[in-house]
């Protein structure tokens, strides 16, 4: 599956837009692969820097999955004009990551 920002696919002729597909995932920034940052470890700014980093890796690889099982569903092979939306729940360690692009079918 081809994914991308932009509107068209360089060498690659879309040939059917399909519609509008998005993949959302939320979770626990502080949480990485079951490891939870302890909360002395909040105040240790690498730690708390790296295990926030691979945590939202984690959450946006979770949406970009969703986002191709949707547009699959639609028989697609690419989503073009990809748009990632990263934003934390209020009062909350929690983040929120929405993709939408558009499902699209080319000629390969």
């Amino acid at each position: 599956m081809i994914l991308t920002t932009t509107q068209y696919i360089e060498d690659h002729k879309i040939v059917d837009y399909l519609g509008i597909v998005s993949g959302i995932a939320y979770n626990n920034s502080y949480n990485h692969k079951g490891k939870k940052l302890s909360f002395k470890d909040m105040f240790n700014v690498s730690k708390y820097y790296k295990v926030y980093a691979e945590g939202l890796e984690t959450i946006k690889e979770e949406a970009f999955q969703k986002l191709k099982e949707n547009a699959q569903q639609l028989k697609a092979n690419a989503v073009v004009g990809i748009k990632v939306d990263i934003e934390p729940l209020v009062n909350s360690s929690h983040i929120v990551v929405s993709i939408t692009g558009t499902a699209v079918k080319v000629a390969i």
